[in-house]
């Protein structure tokens, strides 16, 4: 188990190394950099003779922007210094490659603040809606998952199915509105707030009432992630026991006088709950970035989701390719974390003969 897990840690190494330069790759070609964006800010076609007359040497410099004619060479020269362009692509990234190796993520260009920072700032917002939502995703789902595998075919198994597919289909979003709309004070009751992740005195509270108030807060953002996200690992549990309750070893279980009870947790369980465990951490990442971003925009929640869609908006480049190493890194912890639960659940897999 230990070189196993040495060999996993190893090699996250290059497969972080090869993530960043793909996305930095990525980013030399996007049109309207940062460079170009504050050009844009400052230029127009009033200012264009204040800012200084155009020459051979300003045309030969702002030839490489669009809309820069006119500006002083110096002038831009001085933005691609402050922004980090006046290196060649190669330098940049061993310098990025570098520092991302000690933690140093750099400074937003537009926030003034270190990338790593702000990742601390908005981590908690995403970290709650990751979190609960997975953790109450997994909790309806696998008993509910259990209960249809065992009633396979009755009527509670396709009523369950229809309302499992129908909250699928909702959107997350449009069920946040409406949950805004009907409990949030919109047009009905005013049950919980509309926007935030505390009150304005969370700060003067004592710990049992924080705790209310963190959880009043966060139930319809959590609410509204749920109510989609447990329709796969629902339908994944109730397959994986079907198939493991055919099985002979089953068969032969019941024939020694086990009761049901003792079938199904004492031996399907285990075998069972194998491929929904290895479902665990694309759901925790998605749920950790992709599937909170409209809904922290929904309850003005200022996590990371919307930090990174407002970063590549801006142009924000440090904090574009900080936050995606962090979500990367997160990504392979969790994948590591997931392979070793399966030890946890069946001692029987042996991961130093695996080939990683």
């Amino acid at each position: 188990m230990l070189s196993y897990l040495a060999r996993r840690l190893l090699l996250m190494i290059p497969t972080l190394f090869g993530i960043i330069l793909v996305s930095f790759a990525i980013v030399q070609f996007v049109p309207g950099g940062p460079v170009e964006r504050a050009i844009a800010q400052l230029q127009n076609a009033d200012q264009a003779g204040s800012l200084g007359g155009v020459n051979a040497g300003a045309v030969d410099v702002a030839s490489r922007y669009r809309g820069a004619q006119g500006l002083d060479p110096k002038f831009i020269k001085e933005l691609e210094k402050q922004y980090g362009f006046d290196k060649p692509a190669w330098e940049r990234f061993v310098i990025l490659a570098r520092d991302y190796a000690t933690f140093n993520l750099g400074r937003s260009y537009y926030r003034a603040e270190p990338v790593i920072q702000l990742i601390r700032e908005k981590l908690p917002v995403s970290m709650s809606l990751g979190l609960w939502m997975t953790l109450i995703s997994y909790a309806i789902s696998i008993p509910l998952g259990v209960a249809k595998a065992v009633r396979d075919g009755s009527r509670f198994d396709m009523w369950t199915s229809a309302l499992v597919i129908i909250g699928y289909a909702i959107p997350s979003f449009l069920f946040a509105i409406l949950l805004l709309t009907l409990f949030g004070g919109g047009s009905f009751w005013a049950f919980f707030p509309l926007r935030g992740l505390t009150s304005d005195n969370f700060a003067d509270l004592d710990w049992p009432h924080k705790m209310l108030d963190y959880l009043w807060h966060i139930t319809l953002p959590v609410a509204s992630l749920v109510i989609g996200s447990f329709a796969t690992s629902t339908l994944l549990t109730k397959n994986s026991f079907l198939d493991e309750i055919r099985k002979a070893y089953v068969q032969t279980a019941r024939m020694k006088g086990l009761t049901e009870r003792q079938v199904l947790y004492g031996h399907v369980f285990r075998n069972a709950m194998l491929i929904v465990i290895a479902g665990f951490p694309g759901a925790f990442v998605g749920a950790f970035f992709t599937g909170s971003l409209l809904i922290e925009r929904v309850f003005t929640l200022d996590g990371l989701g919307y930090l990174s869609y407002e970063s590549l908006i801006n142009r924000d480049y440090p904090v574009v390719l900080g936050t995606l190493y962090i979500f990367a890194l997160v990504g392979l912890v969790v994948n590591l974390l997931s392979d070793l639960t399966y030890t946890l659940i069946d001692p029987r897999i042996d991961f130093e003969t695996r080939e990683v």
